[in-house]
């Protein structure tokens, strides 16, 4: 793009939050930038009938933005936060605008998010083998640390998992104190680190459900926040663990197993055939459990935090997400 086109491009860039009629074209600029970065034959469906954008919009419109150019959407990021952690993306912008500044003034928003929000650790998923994308994220005190790997596995058909309780099964007072239980779990996972947003916005929107295993005692032994099937970010025909973790200590490994086998039995209830997860490598034991498990890896990236500290992301913490 000639020198006078890129200037004129970046004059002309503004960035407000997204709103729901932009949310087409916001999903249809998403799928083209990840096909067409990746080499996808037809990106336009790229991500086939999985859905980062309207469902992560819904959970909190106030924190997805978009970026115009001559008042058209020309690409989007969003932030979530996790109590003490936070992360954003997908930020995608149109291919034929890329290196025009734009991914920079996507980021300018969600970076006041996190400050607003007083998160104290925070991250994200990229491409490991893109300079480029490194090279953007470094500037805003991002630190790229382990890979981390996108695993899947067929679902087959297991034995009941004791004490497993689905979230949407309980009543009003019965979630209020899941939702505390579950508080309390992550919490000491990482101090400050909930799921309550999500859990709550999994719920909300019909995305899938959440799965809570019941301890000796009255804490909970772990949880399992789930997507199922098209229109979540699972996509047809699978359940994808957007997040897990288990009670830590003495024992882990064991309630971790218990964990992987309820979430194949909740995919297996919902007749879904792909069971989807990531794991950060440097949570080795965990990594090698969901090996041994069945799980595959079929995409690698690498997590990026701020400070470069490890957080979560250590070999006692069995803990499965991404960052996506």
């Amino acid at each position: 793009m000639p020198a006078a086109k890129r200037t004129s491009v970046a004059a002309s860039v503004s960035v407000r939050p997204l709103a729901e009629p932009d949310l087409d074209r916001a999903d249809e600029i998403f799928r083209i930038a990840f096909g067409t970065f990746l080499g996808a034959p037809e990106p336009e469906t790229f991500f086939g009938t999985a859905d980062y954008v309207r469902t992560r919009w819904a959970a909190d419109p106030h924190a997805a933005f978009a970026a115009t150019v001559e008042g058209e959407v020309a690409g989007s990021n969003f932030a979530t936060d996790w109590g003490s952690v936070g992360f954003f993306g997908p930020l995608t912008v149109r291919p034929d605008l890329w290196d025009q500044g734009i991914g920079r003034r996507l980021m300018e928003p969600v970076m006041a998010c996190f400050d607003t929000w007083e998160n104290r650790h925070l991250g994200l998923f990229t491409f490991s083998h893109s300079p480029k994308h490194l090279e953007l994220y470094r500037r805003y005190g991002f630190w790229p640390r382990f890979l981390t790997a996108i695993m899947k596995k067929q679902v087959t058909a297991s034995a009941a998992v004791s004490g497993r309780v689905l979230y949407s099964g309980l009543t009003a007072p019965e979630r209020s104190e899941a939702l505390s239980l579950g508080r309390a779990l992550t919490g000491a996972v990482y101090e400050g680190l909930s799921l309550e947003r999500e859990i709550m916005a999994t719920q909300a929107q019909g995305l899938g459900d959440t799965i809570l295993l019941e301890g000796a005692g009255s804490d909970l032994d772990g949880l399992a926040v789930c997507h199922c099937g098209a229109g979540s970010e699972a996509g047809e025909d699978v359940c994808f663990v957007k997040f897990g973790a288990v009670r830590p200590g003495r024992d882990a490994a064991d309630r971790f197993e218990r964990l992987l086998d309820a979430c194949e039995q909740l995919a297996a209830e919902r007749g879904l055939g792909q069971l989807d997860a990531g794991m950060n490598l440097a949570r080795q034991d965990a990594y090698r459990s969901m090996v041994d498990h069945g799980f595959r890896t079929w995409l690698q990236g690498v997590t990026m935090h701020k400070p470069n500290e490890p957080g979560y992301s250590h070999p006692d913490a069995y803990v499965i997400d991404d960052w996506r």
